[in-house]
């Protein structure tokens, strides 16, 4: 096996041109056969394979570096870094990260998640290389569907000014999560089909180069013009960048020789190389957006180890949303790239004229939905919560400035578990409440979210429902009362001890409130159901017949639901005592949910025994 010889970095110079097919081969083989065991970002890595080799075969790796945009494709380089016996407990509590990590290797030189920051990370490191007179190589590796983020651009327009070598390897896969949308991938389509273009620049070449060298010079030095007549657009070197390719993705070592001829120019340089998602694997390659993020699975066929044989919260925001659509011709639907992932695909197959698929760029979307709410419609923007950081600024000066009837759907509110720091939904409710007219809900169970889902579009003004991944609890059926504006909903009423819980929290409180009960606690259940604004009057009443009022909220505590009950109870002198249960103000690791909860001390038998040493104290 050509992969037992690779157990540390640089060990890949070892093997000869003629085995890299072979290598490759046997990278995929290890990918899929551990995925299907522990889940993983499948499809982005298979196909990027060959171009990781390449760059570790060109470049002197920790000494250069590599920074991986988003970085869920960054397995093979994993493998290449001496980390392969650690496969095992990739994205599990305590184990190897799906994503770059600092902490983690030397050869991991930035922290990556989101989409399109490789480009601006990689000239920060140009210009600290610059200052510090030091002399080796930075390459961003970034794909087709970053380029639809803002960022990208506004960092290209920077790279145009170089005059030191960088490199930017445009992977161009045709996809991000779902297809690839938008002008630059109707442009790249034009440069993928220019066979014309490169055929007859190479034919020139390969003719005249012995017998004439100075017509080879002249060529080279006109080659912008040749380029602009044979290449529609030439957008990169438009903006200053000289432009390499297309390039095979899956040729190893046409890969190693575009990549070594890139670091001779003293500018900065994109390798357009193309590659195939999923490359390898059949089942990727058919559905390359199923195996983006993809649970255990059945190697022969694909299918899923363990189905789930409940709705998910995304099923059922699926449903309630073509319901929706068919009821209000002015319903629309908005995604940043992730149709499949937040449930929009059947609204989109239903009514493809009001869907609209922004690309990967939250804050354009936030902004396209501002000026369609000003226009009469209602927009719908389905959002994962760490994406929608991205767009901060245009929630508050574009959405609730105006007052808009924009909904936001914050979809993976709270922990999402393997994915890790730079994917953890627990920011939104701080972020959001801070912002004038903006009203927040959280369903309990499933029926809750789509009954939060009519009342939100019939809601005129700014507001959000956040909901968790995973599996629609079903629980507390019958509790169902009426949607009201800022008013709660009394599950259990006792006294003494009041568990006021925020969406997700409510099923955990439920089983808490049991153990409480057992010993001896008398205890009450809230359901808070809106965050902002909170139920002054319900506190009000709690604080007569309770002594306690915990809050639960999957959240961090700085700015987050506990911080405004504490507050009002504080600023109106009630007499009772507030405590909160939230997730302290730190970054939160990779892991399955329920691990990550026990850690915090979040889980049912945690919040009871918290409960009780308060009571104690």
């Amino acid at each position: 096996m050509l992969l037992d010889q690779i157990n540390k970095t640089g060990d890949i110079k070892n093997i000869p041109k003629s085995e890299y097919p072979k290598l490759a081969q046997e990278i995929r083989d290890f990918l899929i056969e551990n995925i299907s065991k522990t889940g993983g970002h499948l499809a982005s890595n298979l196909g990027t394979v060959e171009l990781t080799m390449a760059l570790h075969v060109a470049l002197d790796i920790p000494k250069d570096k590599i920074i991986w945009d988003v970085g869920h494709q960054c397995y093979t380089h994993k493998l290449l870094t001496g980390r392969k016996d650690k496969f095992y407990s990739l994205r599990k509590y305590g184990g190897m990260s799906g994503f770059p990590k600092k902490s983690e290797s030397d050869c991991d030189c930035y922290d990556t998640g989101h989409s399109s920051t490789s480009i601006s990370a990689g000239l920060g490191m140009v210009k600290a290389r610059d200052l510090s007179g030091d002399n080796y190589t930075v390459v961003s590796v970034i794909g087709d569907g970053s380029l639809t983020g803002g960022l990208a651009y506004e960092a290209l327009n920077n790279a145009s000014k170089l005059e030191t070598n960088y490199i930017i390897i445009l992977n161009d896969n045709e996809m991000s999560i779902s297809e690839s949308v938008g002008g630059m991938n109707k442009y790249l389509n034009t440069v993928r089909t220019a066979e014309g273009y490169l055929n007859l620049k190479w034919d020139v070449y390969e003719q005249l180069r012995d017998s004439n060298p100075k017509v080879v010079n002249s060529i080279r030095r006109a080659k912008n013009s040749f380029k602009q007549l044979f290449v529609p657009g030439m957008v990169f070197e438009n903006l200053g960048i000289t432009y390499l390719g297309p390039v095979d993705g899956h040729d190893t070592a046409a890969l190693v020789k575009t990549i070594n001829e890139a670091k001779k120019v003293k500018k900065a340089v994109m390798i357009h190389v193309m590659t195939k998602k999923g490359k390898g694997y059949e089942p990727a390659e058919r559905h390359p957006a199923r195996f983006h993020g993809t649970e255990p699975f059945l190697i022969e066929n694909g299918l899923p180890s363990n189905p789930r044989n409940t709705a998910n919260y995304q099923d059922i925001f699926s449903t309630v949303m073509c319901k929706l659509g068919a009821r209000n011709e002015k319903v629309v639907a908005i995604t940043a790239a992730m149709a499949d992932g937040t449930g929009l695909k059947r609204f989109r197959n239903m009514y493809p004229q009001r869907f609209v698929d922004a690309g990967i760029a939250e804050e354009h979307a936030v902004t396209f939905a501002a000026g369609m709410a000003t226009a009469g419609y209602k927009p719908v923007f389905a959002v994962y919560s760490s994406f929608l950081q991205r767009a901060y600024d245009q929630i508050m000066e574009d959405v609730c400035l105006q007052n808009l009837p924009v909904v936001f759907a914050v979809d993976r509110a709270g922990l999402v578990g393997s994915d890790g720091e730079t994917h953890q939904g627990i920011f939104d409710l701080s972020y959001l409440s801070s912002m004038p007219n903006m009203v927040i809900m959280a369903p309990k169970n499933k029926w809750e979210l789509s009954d939060m889902l009519k009342f939100a579009v019939d809601y005129d003004g700014p507001i959000a429902v956040r909901y968790p991944r995973g599996n629609a609890y079903a629980g507390l059926k019958e509790h169902r009362d009426e949607i009201c504006l800022g008013k709660s909903e009394i599950i259990y009423e006792e006294k003494d001890v009041c568990l006021l819980a925020v969406g997700s929290m409510v099923k955990i409180a439920e089983k808490s409130r049991e153990i409480l009960k057992d010993s001896g606690i008398n205890c009450s259940l809230v359901n808070a159901r809106f965050v902002k604004p909170i139920d002054e009057d319900c506190i009000k009443i709690l604080s007569r017949t309770h002594k306690l009022i915990v809050t639960l909220e999957e959240n961090v505590a700085s700015g987050g639901f506990g911080e405004k009950v504490r507050a009002y109870v504080d600023d109106n002198r009630i007499d009772v005592n507030v405590m909160s249960i939230a997730i302290p103000d730190k970054f939160v690791t990779h892991g399955s949910v329920e691990k990550l909860l026990c850690e915090l001390r979040m889980d049912s038998e945690a919040i009871a025994k918290r409960v009780i040493n308060e009571i104690n104290r």
